[in-house]
This record gives structure tokens, sequence and C-alpha cells, in this order.
């Protein structure tokens, strides 16, 4: 079993209601606690001293494009032991596991995982990554992507282009997906509303 950043597995059992993405789509939703989404915003806003402008490519390969500079984060290291981290990478390992449960075949990747810096975002109204993309360029040891939609956006969300579906920005939703151009994506601009996530890529190491 893969385990996130070296944490165990909890012997509790997680009952996380699933989003109903079609199964074909390759995308799998849970929602975590809401009050894990409140504190991370809180850490957020708290430590306004680890602001940066927006960019692509993680601490290991940062690049500014103009799609992203919109958005300020907060990039947390794989093995941040701060809560709310500790919570939020439990609820990630429980994400995981179902979504290893659901499309089997992925567990021939043996030696993937959270290896990486991931990123807090808050996107300002009319922000977000505008441009359609997919998460393997560079670096391109990423296997998966994941995101968790930190509050709720009416009119936010994300649009999956091949798949031709939308992403609604739902509190607490945490959605995974693969890295490839199969999963050409971009953002849903809300013009009425801030828009906080975390996002982060499960890679080789």
């Amino acid at each position: 079993m893969r385990i996130i950043a070296g944490r165990k597995p909890l012997k509790k059992k997680f009952k996380l209601k699933q989003h109903p993405f079609p199964y074909n789509s390759f995308i799998g939703g849970w929602y975590i606690p809401e009050k894990i989404c409140d504190d991370i915003i809180k850490f957020f806003e708290d430590h306004r001293e680890l602001h940066e402008i927006g960019s692509v490519g993680g601490k290991e390969g940062m690049e500014i494009v103009p799609e992203s500079k919109d958005s300020i984060d907060i990039g947390v290291h794989p093995q941040e032991g701060m809560p709310p981290f500790n919570d939020y990478r439990i609820y990630l390992q429980k994400c995981l596991e179902k979504y290893e449960k659901k499309y089997r075949a992925i567990s021939i990747y043996s030696k993937f995982n959270l290896n990486t810096h991931f990123n807090i975002q808050k996107y300002s109204k009319g922000g977000g990554f505008k441009t359609f993309h997919f998460e393997r360029q560079r670096p391109y040891n990423r296997v998966l992507v994941f995101m968790t939609y930190l509050n709720n956006v009416d009119d936010g969300g994300t649009r999956f282009h091949y798949q031709r579906l939308n992403c609604p920005a739902k509190k607490g939703l945490t959605i995974l997906w693969p890295t490839d151009f199969t999963h050409l994506h971009r953002g849903i601009i809300s013009h009425t509303q801030e828009k906080y996530i975390v996002t982060g890529w499960l890679s080789f190491s």
C-alpha cells in the first residue's frame, strides 16, 4: 500500500462521500472534512510572509507564466508536520486509496508518491489558470494530479476538455486525475468570488 509522506494508514474507517464523475473520465473525487479546509485557509491568511507570486512547476522547476500570475501561493514541503497538513495528508491518503481501488491498473506504478512540494493557492475574483494545459509537461515524472477546493465558488471550478465535463468548486472536494494530455484542463473563472485550493502532484522520486 502506498503511504503518503511516510504516514501510516489509520485503522479508523473513513466514510468519504464520492463525487459522481463518470467512470471512463478517469477522474476521482471525494469530500474531505470542511474543518480541514477552514484550517488551511486560516494558515494561509495567517502566514502572509510565506506568500509568493503564483508559479508553475513546483519548487523543483518553478516557472512563472502569465496565466498563473494572478494567484498567490504558499509552497508546502511534502513532510510538513505543522497542523493542518498532517490531517490533510491523512485524508489525501484515503482519497488515493479509493482512486487506486477504482482504477486498479495504476497499482502497476509501485513507487510514485507525494515527493515534491504542493501549493496552497488563492485566486482573486477574475483570476485563475485560464488556458488549457496538462501536468506532465515538465517535469515528466508526474503520475497523478490532486486538487482540493477549500471554499465553495458557485460560478467557478475546473473544465476538463476531452472529458467534456465541468468539475464544481465545492468545499472539501478532492479530485485526482492523470497528468497526461488526455486530461487537458483549465480553470473556470469566477468574477464574483475568491477561490482557495490545494494542488500538487504524486510522482516518481
